[in-house]
């Protein structure tokens, strides 16, 4: 049990579990990584196959344009793209930074024990002065006697001082070592749960979140909706006007996003430029129209380029939302509103679809 008194159930992902439109593309994305990895002549070992997978879903601006330079000149090699596969997709950021503290800590702890054995010899040596100077006052103490033996005490109490001294310097700035362990583990796990790009969170952090979110919604009894979104026409925009334009696009929708919920919902990018949101404790016409007010949000910003004050245009994005059913999984809460989502694409895109349209015969998916 925890503190609060509620039950501690471990998160599973769903990150296996895939609709029938998410299965069509990822299909789609590992056949044109293969093709690509053929023509390149390049081994389709996993790092290979995961450069180029990544590259097909286009998620990585950065990476598409070194790759598609390749491409173009024809230079793609092995040693090249085990180059690229470092410098985007191998993770070590993390690793070495918590390796690097805990270098420190290791060191730390170490100088904090020499210093602890230090003070434990410095004491046994002052507790054998004590009774070396307990015994000599026995008996008839001279004066030049008990001046010696003052002098000899003061300097073993000085020195006894000087070795605590030094172990609460060590203890003191072994805590200060731990408190920085704390935050640079703080912000590791803070990195790994948000999109590099748009600074919300990733896709793991949904799928874990959305796990979590059932387990509550059912335990409590409450409505939970997902909301999934996507960017109209986006790579058309994305092609005319340059990766860098449309990284401010999708920074713009997941800004515009967060900023139309709710403390507990959770905002996340789904995948290029599709995104989600849960929303616990809402149901199913609250969740619409958190979705209707988000839509309007992001066809309200006229986009400019800032060096010419150019007019770019309005972005639209379409939106599903699905309520979550007794029978539902996560796989299954994601398929519903993945229909509505492409719903209302069919249906001319810029709008919501609820599911309750679709069941009402509003509206058909495709």
């Amino acid at each position: 049990m925890a503190k609060n008194g509620r039950r501690q159930r471990p998160r599973k992902s769903v990150g296996t579990l895939l609709s029938d439109q998410e299965f069509k593309r990822a299909l789609g994305y590992a056949n044109a990584a293969i093709e690509l990895l053929k023509r390149s002549g390049i081994a389709p070992y996993p790092q290979f196959y995961e450069l180029f997978y990544t590259y097909a879903t286009g998620v990585n601006p950065s990476l598409n344009q070194r790759i598609n330079a390749l491409l173009r000149d024809g230079t793609a090699t092995l040693d090249i793209a085990e180059t690229l596969y470092n410098e985007f997709l191998r993770s070590h950021d993390a690793s070495a930074r918590i390796s690097s503290v805990s270098e420190r800590m290791s060191a730390r702890i170490g100088a904090v024990h020499a210093a602890i054995n230090s003070v434990m010899s410095t004491a046994e040596g002052y507790s054998g002065s004590l009774r070396t100077a307990s015994s000599d006052l026995g008996g008839d103490v001279s004066a030049e006697l008990l001046r010696d033996l003052v002098a000899r005490l003061l300097e073993e109490t000085m020195r006894m001082q000087q070795a605590n001294g030094e172990l609460e310097d060590k203890l003191t700035a072994s805590q200060e070592d731990m408190a920085e362990l704390q935050r640079d583990l703080d912000e590791v796990r803070r990195e790994s749960m948000l999109d590099p790009l748009t600074k919300i969170f990733n896709r793991k952090y949904f799928d874990e979140g959305l796990i979590g979110a059932i387990e509550d919604a059912r335990e409590f009894e409450t409505p939970l909706c997902l909301l999934l979104v996507d960017i109209d026409h986006f790579k058309r925009f994305n092609d005319t006007w340059g990766h860098q334009t449309g990284d401010q696009v999708l920074r713009l929708v997941a800004m515009t996003l967060k900023s139309n919920v709710k403390g507990r919902d959770i905002v996340a990018r789904y995948g290029g430029e599709e995104f989600a949101a849960i929303l616990p404790r809402t149901d199913l016409a609250g969740a619409v129209t958190v979705a209707e007010n988000i839509r309007k949000a992001v066809q309200a910003k006229e986009l400019l380029k800032r060096s010419t004050n150019e007019t770019l245009g309005r972005i639209t994005a379409s939106l599903g939302v699905a309520l979550l059913l007794p029978e539902d999984n996560a796989a299954s809460l994601i398929e519903r509103a993945d229909r509505c989502l492409y719903a209302a694409k069919n249906a001319g895109r810029n709008r919501v679809i609820g599911e309750d349209q679709i069941k009402s015969g509003d509206i058909v998916a495709a």
